[in-house]
């Protein structure tokens, strides 16, 4: 069994001024994306000029924090958020949403493609192979905020978690147990779990794919279908919300049945984009 190596959120502390490592997990895939964006500008059929990347990065930014944050307050704090609507800007509590994020982008995207001019899905082709290495980034942050835990297991890869790190993880201890009451029984590290898949494996997946010309919409699509999947795995081992629990059948999760309408979308958009064929 592991143990968790309790690593300090707090990146750089100077007087009441403290950096937190979530936040510099953003900026990496931030920085990360637009590096990657501005070697695949190069390609005769991006739909984006290099020195337009610095754009495209701050619309993309500005759909993923907004989208994250709204959704979480809508999917995962809706009594709390309709009894008080400010919570949406109590950020220093934690609270975003991936699949809000991702409807951010979309609608950012859509924007910036009447902008410039470009179809909306032959955006969506450049900008999501670089979206994995933020996943990855953004998993790490929660790894080390102590945050999204699995459940139990008996696996070699199992954590004991402190109990005293943080509110999470007392509240991890509470609901998987703690024998000596200072760390929890060996869970699942998930967000270890999701950072490989969704991060790591998904950029594998896409820039391999996206090295050739595909139809309009495939990688879009690709991308939909490999994250939904992947994260719709991860979720049967990782603890549900505790303000939600299980939604149905002591299983299902807010995580999976928000992943569905992405699968199912993106096998979708894939068959269209191949019943059209390349020149679509």
């Amino acid at each position: 069994m592991l143990s968790y190596p309790s690593l300090d959120p707090i990146a750089l502390a100077i007087g009441p001024f403290k950096i937190h490592w979530y936040g510099v997990t953003y900026l990496i895939g931030f920085a990360a994306a637009w590096w990657l964006g501005r070697l695949r500008a190069r390609r005769v059929d991006a739909p984006v000029a290099r020195e337009q990347m610095e754009d495209l990065i701050f619309f993309g930014a500005l759909g993923v924090v907004l989208g994250g944050r709204i959704g979480y307050n809508l999917f995962y704090n809706l009594p709390a958020f309709i009894a008080n609507p400010l919570v949406l800007f109590e950020i220093w509590k934690g609270g975003m949403s991936f699949h809000g994020g991702l409807l951010g982008v979309v609608l950012a995207l859509g924007l910036f493609s009447r902008r410039i001019g470009s179809g909306f899905f032959r955006l969506a082709d450049f900008v999501v192979p670089l979206v994995p290495i933020g996943l990855f980034s953004g998993r790490i942050g929660n790894f080390i905020n102590a945050e999204l835990w699995g459940g139990p297991t008996e696996s070699p890869l199992g954590m004991r978690v402190p109990c005293d790190y943080s509110l999470s993880t007392e509240e991890l201890c509470e609901q998987v147990g703690s024998p000596d009451g200072l760390f929890s029984v060996p869970v699942h590290a998930s967000q270890l779990y999701e950072a490989v898949l969704e991060g790591m494996v998904l950029f594998l997946i896409l820039w391999l794919f996206s090295a050739r010309p595909r139809p309009v919409k495939a990688v879009f699509a690709l991308f939909l279908i490999c994250y939904g999947l992947f994260r719709f795995s991860v979720e049967f081992v990782r603890m549900p919300d505790s303000q939600l629990g299980f939604l149905a059948f002591d299983w299902l999760t807010m995580g999976q049945l928000l992943s569905l309408p992405m699968i199912l979308f993106g096998f979708l958009l894939m068959f269209l984009a191949y019943r059209k064929g390349k020149g679509a």
